[in-house]
């Protein structure tokens, strides 16, 4: 069904109806459940902590040791904060947040595959088009110098994060 058809039935709904629909779907969906309470009282604050421990946990979990941290799980945590259409700087901070923690994962255990540097260097890139887009890069320059300069690794890796950054940075 079009979301046009959608909104013709539910306008023909009583208000009544309406409700009880919407609280089967906070029953029914986690993801709706999650849209819902923030929709109600959005704390865009608040909820990145939340996504950055699902990130934080694939690098540096509480207990033992990450062998090969999930990107897919990462990506995941970003698209699902996205979609709750936060504060766009906490979405810029949990995009960069993802990638100081892989910039870490690797200062703390040594290089890594390429595919792990390139899946990094591609997050960051949209990291980057994002702040750009939004006009945030003045807030958050500081902080991704402070990344760019700690990260001293991966056959090029930090000149790839350079070359992106400096593209950004002098448009």
């Amino acid at each position: 069904m079009s979301k046009a058809k959608l909104r013709k039935k539910l306008e023909t709904l009583p208000k009544e109806n309406v409700i009880n629909l919407i609280m089967s779907l906070y029953d029914a969906s986690k993801e709706a459940k999650t849209y819902l309470e923030f929709y109600l009282t959005p704390d865009s604050y608040a909820e990145v902590e939340k996504y950055k421990k699902i990130i934080q946990n694939e690098f540096f979990p509480a207990r033992g040791f990450s062998e090969k941290p999930s990107f897919a799980t990462c990506r995941k945590a970003i698209s699902e904060f996205k979609k709750l259409k936060p504060a766009p700087e906490c979405l810029a901070d949990l995009m960069l947040f993802y990638i100081e923690q892989g910039c870490e994962y690797t200062m703390t255990f040594g290089d890594m595959w390429e595919q792990y540097y390139v899946t990094l260097e591609n997050n960051f890139e949209k990291a980057m088009e994002f702040i750009s887009l939004h006009g945030l890069l003045p807030n958050y320059n500081e902080r991704i110098e402070r990344m760019l300069n700690a990260t001293d690794c991966g056959w090029g890796f930090s000149d790839t994060l350079w070359a992106i950054y400096s593209q950004y940075r002098s448009s």
